[in-house]
């Protein structure tokens, strides 16, 4: 019997508020060939036992952080196609039949983007975060709204699990050196919900994103000096 197309692959740690609801979401998908792969990164809520009250493929690792759990679910993953869901956000209910048809559709794509909408929680007022150039919307369009073919992910190594934070960024960074073709669809893919303690709310004092760029450069000039 063939596999799913798709993997979606959920990574939370102490994610108990609004796991239920992001999972949820997950299986009320619009399509039918899919899995989704849940990395329980350490936590010492009820994550495992929301979890495995929805039919996942559940992973339980010590606390190693977001980069190393999607790396996890990414070994373990059985779908040639790689989604990703946050414990806090919610996915409309065609986010996968539209990306995964566009994909088919398109076999010299290597990732596709989405648009979102946001989700705020009482009291929390949004961030002041730059427009998307293509659709207006404040911060653009995340990388947690992709969908990515299996081999592209594998050729990177996937995420770098020395980032904390922006690890998203650094796999974009990546895909841009590897010339992976990149398509940005008009529907929304994801519905992004700020509570106040997102990591957007929480950023470092010195982006990662500096630190990216400065190791794509790196190689860069190790690649010229080789030639």
């Amino acid at each position: 019997m063939a596999g799913p197309l798709v993997t979606v692959i959920a990574a939370s740690y102490n994610g108990q508020r609004f796991l239920g609801e992001a999972l949820a979401s997950a299986f009320a998908q619009e399509f039918d060939s899919y899995e989704v792969v849940f990395v329980d990164d350490g936590s010492t809520d009820r994550t495992a036992e929301i979890a495995r009250s929805f039919p996942v493929r559940y992973l339980y690792q010590e606390n190693s952080g977001l980069p190393a759990a999607r790396n996890a679910g990414l070994a373990q993953a059985r779908g040639s196609l790689i989604a990703f869901l946050d414990d806090d956000d919610l996915l409309p209910p065609t986010k996968l039949a539209v990306q995964a048809r566009y994909l088919l559709e398109h076999p010299g794509t290597g990732c596709v983007l989405g648009r979102q909408d946001w989700i705020l929680e009482q009291g929390v007022e949004p961030p002041q975060l730059a427009p998307d150039p293509i659709y207006g919307e404040p911060g653009g369009v995340q990388l947690v709204s992709a969908m990515i073919r299996r081999d592209v992910l594998e050729e990177l190594g996937g995420f770098d699990p020395n980032y904390r934070y922006a690890e998203d960024r650094d796999l974009f960074v990546r895909l841009r050196e590897h010339r992976v073709e990149i398509e940005v669809l008009p529907e929304v893919v994801l519905h992004k919900r700020l509570h106040g303690s997102n990591m957007t709310f929480n950023r470092p004092e010195s982006h990662p994103l500096l630190r990216s760029l400065k190791e794509k450069l790196d190689r860069d000039r190790g690649t010229r000096s080789g030639a």
